[in-house]
């Protein structure tokens, strides 16, 4: 819990006092570049003096913005940084709170991945698919590009094997563009299969460094295209299944059906970037479809709004999916 104090004064500010001033230093950024974020993104006014934050500006956007300050210096006294993602991360968990109904329950931001790593969720969608992920055996992460479904899966891959709930981690992917046959390309197996497992490989150093390559070499970890997924049965372990969208009916059945003993899987993939011949992605579809209720299996849904890389990101998205809502127009 932040140690911060708030009170208000005659003017209608929130002032929050904050007993620490180097922290509070990071706080505010070099030459205050994070305060002055946080005003443009929430429209108020930010002023420190010593040890106090005063906040000007309309009432709900003031308490706000304290509550991201509040969350902000609460991160600092964890050891965590504070950055202009961080920012944005919790602006919208503010925003989110502050829309919904009173009493609504909001899921836990942070896993541990390693003992002195620790991975946030950066939206609500984000700490609720990491709730789906805590209570379910099966879960499906649908949504576009940069939401970060692929990343959490892996870093929740990565937290079961820090709390010693699983005994590895799985990941593939179909190798689409050489249609999983691989052959006319250069080098030996590894090399050959390698471009096309590169995100997963990206994700897991992301989240847990250099016990990557270890982890790698032990077989704790490891990253296989799908085609290498048939015949097996996999136990004590956690499994994801990325860009989900390209693969088909025949082979996301082989796939869930290696689900083994006390293990678990997560299936990634937009609906809307398929590369299977006309454009549909009809295993993940299908799929989506025939196990709608069945217990045991959730789905998490993503929109442009999730979107947590570039905010250029954000904008292109949103306009591809209305340049196709343009195109089904009667």
């Amino acid at each position: 819990m932040s140690a911060a104090k708030s009170r208000r004064t005659p003017k209608e500010q929130v002032t929050l006092e904050f007993p620490d001033n180097a922290l509070l230093a990071g706080l505010a950024g070099a030459h205050q570049k994070n305060f002055v974020r946080l005003e443009q993104k929430i429209d108020v006014q930010i002023a420190m003096r010593g040890n106090l934050v005063a906040i000007e500006g309309a009432p709900d956007k003031r308490e706000r913005a304290a509550t991201v300050l509040r969350a902000l210096y609460a991160r600092l006294e964890g050891g965590e940084a504070c950055g202009s993602s961080e920012i944005d991360a919790e602006v919208r968990f503010a925003g989110e709170r502050a829309a919904a109904p009173v009493g609504a329950a909001f899921g836990s931001h942070s896993i541990r991945t390693a003992s002195s790593r620790v991975t946030r969720a950066r939206s609500p969608a984000q700490a609720a698919y990491l709730d789906l992920m805590r209570t379910h055996p099966l879960v499906f992460g649908i949504g576009p590009a940069g939401t970060g479904k692929t990343y959490l899966a892996a870093a929740f891959g990565a937290h079961l094997l820090h709390e010693r709930q699983v005994e590895r981690l799985i990941l593939s992917r179909p190798a689409l563009e050489a249609g999983e046959r691989l052959g006319f390309l250069p080098g030996d197996l590894k090399e050959k299969i390698d471009p096309y497992l590169r995100p997963l490989y990206d994700a897991l150093f992301d989240v847990l460094g250099d016990k990557t390559e270890k982890l790698l070499e032990t077989g704790t970890i490891e990253v296989a295209p799908l085609a290498f997924m048939r015949g097996r049965t996999l136990s004590r372990a956690f499994v994801i299944l990325d860009e989900a969208q390209n693969v088909t009916p025949a082979q996301m059945k082989m796939f869930l059906t290696r689900l083994g003993e006390d293990s678990r899987m997560v299936v990634t993939g937009d609906p809307s970037q398929s590369d299977l011949p006309g454009g549909r992605a009809d295993g993940l579809n299908e799929a989506l479809r025939i196990l709608n209720g069945v217990e045991g299996a959730a789905v998490a849904h993503f929109t442009e709004l999730d979107v947590v890389r570039h905010a250029l990101v954000t904008r292109i998205v949103g306009a591809y999916n209305r340049a196709d809502a343009q195109k089904h127009e009667p």
